[in-house]
């Protein structure tokens, strides 16, 4: 869902979609990334669950509105695994592609593209990959692309919270605007002409590009990677997952960045 989908009203409420956080594990993220929340809203079953406990005394700590709802505010709620919470904050804040490569770090930079990646579940587990294999930033587009929506911090327990993600007009001039600074850029391909994933060295700066779901990347994008990195599949299947496959590509370099390490 866009921001299109503003306007919902649920018990007395007016809900902008992408400003709701549902499920235990994001919520928990989102407070400890200090996100600014409007409300706090609890199944009243669950008030003495300690698995909920400490949003209560977060809540309170913070000056929250903290609610105790009955189950016909979350039976008609526009999302259903939410394990009875639910916040309203603020919308998701974007970064940009300069915040991005100006990040603090002490090593080499790691920055994920999604090319037109529609599925939120596909777009949160990639987030939440790329958050556990300490990239600095994820990158993807504003036309037929899913933002950074309710179902995406859900599927991304919590990660968005923490990675910094920029939102931009054209992905094939964010990859060029890479390669000006110096950043390898790498794209997922199930080509023959590809590369095996392992095959290049990606110690260095780096980006990995992830391609929309059945399309792989586009031709432009493709054409602007200084490397198409190939995934074997040895199966009777032609690719993987996207999420799947941003797995395998990021953990290849966090395994070549850790070989580097103990290098002599």
């Amino acid at each position: 869902m866009d921001r299109s989908s503003v306007g919902r009203r649920r018990a007395g409420l007016v809900i902008d979609l992408d400003d709701v956080i549902y499920g235990i594990h994001a919520l928990d993220e989102a407070l400890n990334a200090g996100e600014k929340l409007r409300t706090i809203h609890i199944g009243a079953q669950r008030r003495r669950d300690p698995a909920v406990r400490h949003f209560i005394d977060e809540a309170k700590a913070r000056g929250i509105p903290l609610r105790f709802e009955d189950g016909a505010f979350f039976a008609h709620f526009p999302y259903k695994a939410h394990q009875s919470v639910v916040a309203f904050g603020e919308p998701f804040s974007y970064v940009s592609l300069d915040d991005i490569l100006a990040t603090p770090r002490t090593g080499p930079l790691l920055v994920v593209l999604l090319d037109h990646i529609t599925d939120p579940h596909n777009a949160g587990a990639i987030i939440r990959t790329a958050e556990a294999a300490g990239a600095h930033g994820l990158i993807l587009p504003e036309r037929r692309a899913v933002g950074v929506n309710a179902t995406v911090r859900k599927a991304a327990a919590g990660a968005a919270a923490h990675l910094p993600v920029a939102r931009v007009a054209n992905i094939a001039q964010s990859v060029r605007i890479l390669k000006k600074a110096g950043v390898w850029v790498a794209g997922a391909d199930a080509s023959e002409s590809a590369v095996p994933y392992d095959g290049v060295d990606l110690r260095g700066d780096c980006a990995v590009v992830i391609g929309a779901e059945g399309h792989g990347l586009s031709q432009l994008v493709a054409r602007e990677c200084d490397f198409l990195l190939r995934i074997p599949m040895l199966g009777m299947v032609g690719s993987l997952n996207a999420s799947v496959a941003a797995g395998v590509l990021l953990y290849e370099v966090v395994r070549q960045r850790a070989g580097s390490e103990k290098s002599p």
